[in-house]
């Protein structure tokens, strides 16, 4: 079937990598898969009970909607799921608008990327500028770490607002409720995962501290009389999925009185999920504009920049972006149905795979079917997982999550820079993020237009009684127009019948506010009987004057 040229073909990338697909590729994939799949598990459960929601609507999207990503991607590598960046927004969207129009506003969003796809719309998420992206990052990690103080630290506290001041009230009024196990579970899960990896990392051994190297001498000294494999076989295991087990063992075994997901949620459900419509009406979708365009713009915004550092890490094809947003469409699209959340594309996870040896979409199916399989198996001992174990895991999330180096680094970034970044990010700690991306890219979009308009320049040549020149520079369009204002001064203060020549040479381009204020400066130049010689115009600026018809009333040289 012939599609018109502003559509994309749908061609997901599954389909060309199984191409000439041999036994040992699989096997990789495979391989990865399986890996990537009990990295998952873990994440998705706490993502889902960071956002309000049970847990196991973490785990059926990771599943559900991680399977459609790789099937129908743009990308070789990338695994699609719940992520942290949607904590916030989850949680905002249902503590106001509650659960059935989040589902409804995840479906109108997976529509709204999927459009966006099918429209070739995918690269406009590139011109998002990296001080938006950065600020709205550093502020959503902010974010998810105060949502995990209350389970870190043990509070009873019933209901959790959204608001960034509420929650220090809240949290506030009720450390009263202080448990000291939960802190101590949540900081050795912290402080474990980040000396896990550092274990079996040559370059991380020497940049440790104190504390890590003597861990390091005494797994080497063990490593020296019998355990050589079992640490190559350790160093293999995901850190999140070593402390969820050790943890959730030793406060099972210990019987610490801590909150687990059994106690909050009654346990995950060995069972498939059931098919369900939510009450959509057209009136709730109108309600839900800006929740549906929050979720698609950031899961456009994240799949896409995970879709990038994939193919950095992996040296496979490039992503094709059109396709992935039209996956991510048809997986958030689906998703809500089964009673999941938002879906994208997760760095982690993504990176993860590449690392344990994936080359194709493969590797992403194996994922969602061990997810489904550990679930259908081992949904009972979920119940003993304790919430501050995923709390600790979050917390990790949040810290890697962040580019707080970004911070060290604005006395050397540009004052626009600067305020775009710092505004983007107190905006979204405060308020949130669809207020912040909001003003960031107005704002962004001010301050390039201030920049653009600070290059366009009109210079004056010569001048006598009977003539002027000027030679004008950059782009002249609705920024700068007003920078013409010298010319019109000269012509209105100068006797009848002078000859004004512009030298555009270096004028690259003109806009049509720019071309009605050389009308304007015509109309005047001719009214005092003068006239207007433009020299060496370029190919846009001509193409411009010329449609318009202006290029017959002037004179050219």
């Amino acid at each position: 079937m012939h599609l018109p040229a502003y559509l994309a073909p749908f061609r997901p990338r599954l389909f060309s990598a199984l191409a000439g697909y041999t036994r040992e590729r699989f096997l990789k994939d495979a391989g990865a898969g399986v890996t990537v799949g009990i990295v998952a598990l873990p994440l998705a459960m706490a993502f889902a009970i960071a956002s309000g929601l049970k847990p196991e609507a973490g785990i059926w999207t990771a599943i559900i909607a991680g399977a459609l990503i790789s099937a129908l991607g743009g990308s070789a590598v990338q695994i699609g799921g719940p992520a942290g960046a949607f904590i916030v927004i989850v949680y905002g969207i249902l503590e106001r608008y509650g659960l059935a129009n989040l589902l409804i506003a995840t479906a109108c969003a997976g529509v709204l990327l999927f459009l966006l796809g099918l429209l070739k719309l995918g690269t406009l998420v590139r011109y998002v500028p990296v001080s938006i992206v950065v600020g709205f990052t550093n502020g959503i990690a902010v974010l998810i770490a105060l949502s995990q103080a209350r389970d870190l630290l043990g509070l009873v506290v019933p209901k959790m607002p959204a608001d960034f001041f509420s929650q220090i009230k809240v949290l506030g009024n009720h450390l009263d409720s202080f448990n000291p196990y939960a802190l101590g579970l949540g900081l050795i899960c912290l402080l474990g995962l980040f000396i896990w990896p550092r274990l079996f990392d040559t370059q991380a051994r020497a940049a440790g501290g104190f504390f890590t190297m003597r861990l390091i001498r005494l797994m080497q000294a063990v490593e020296g009389v019998q355990l050589k494999r079992a640490t190559r076989m350790a160093s293999r295991m995901p850190g999140p999925i070593v402390a969820l087990v050790t943890l959730t063992a030793f406060a099972y075994f210990l019987a610490l009185p801590v909150e687990t997901i059994g106690t909050r949620f009654n346990g995950i459900p060995r069972a498939l999920p059931s098919f369900a419509l939510p009450d959509f009406s057209w009136e709730t979708v109108r309600l839900l504009v800006a929740p549906t365009i929050t979720i698609a713009m950031l899961g456009a915004v994240e799949s896409l920049l995970c879709a990038r550092v994939a193919d950095q890490v992996s040296g496979l094809p490039r992503h094709d972006p059109n396709q992935e947003l039209m996956a991510q469409g048809v997986a958030n699209f689906v998703v809500p149905f089964f009673g999941g959340m938002p879906a994208t594309g997760t760095i982690a996870r993504t990176v993860t795979n590449v690392r344990s040896g994936a080359s194709s979409p493969v590797s992403g199916l194996v994922h969602a079917l061990t997810l489904a399989l550990i679930v259908l198996a081992a949904a009972p001992l979920a119940v003993h997982v304790p919430l501050a174990v995923l709390s600790g895991i979050l917390l990790y999330v949040a810290w890697n999550m962040g580019e707080w180096r970004e911070f060290a680094r604005l006395p050397q970034a540009s004052s626009h820079y600067r305020l775009i970044m710092l505004g983007t990010f107190f905006l979204t700690v405060v308020f949130d993020l669809t207020v912040a991306l909001q003003v960031g890219l107005i704002l962004a979009c001010v301050l390039f237009v201030r920049r653009m308009s600070s290059l366009f320049q009109v210079v004056e040549v010569s001048r006598d009684a009977d003539s002027a020149s000027f030679q004008l520079y950059g782009s002249l369009f609705f920024g700068a127009v007003a920078k013409l204002d010298p010319i019109l001064t000269v012509v209105e203060s100068a006797p009848k019948g002078l000859v004004v020549r512009l030298d555009v040479q270096s004028l690259q381009s003109l806009d049509t506010s720019g071309l009605d204020v050389l009308e304007q400066l015509h109309k005047a130049i001719v009214l005092r009987g003068g006239r207007l010689v433009i020299a060496g115009l370029n190919a846009q600026p001509l193409a411009v004057m010329e449609r318009s018809g202006f290029l017959a009333k002037i004179e050219m040289v």
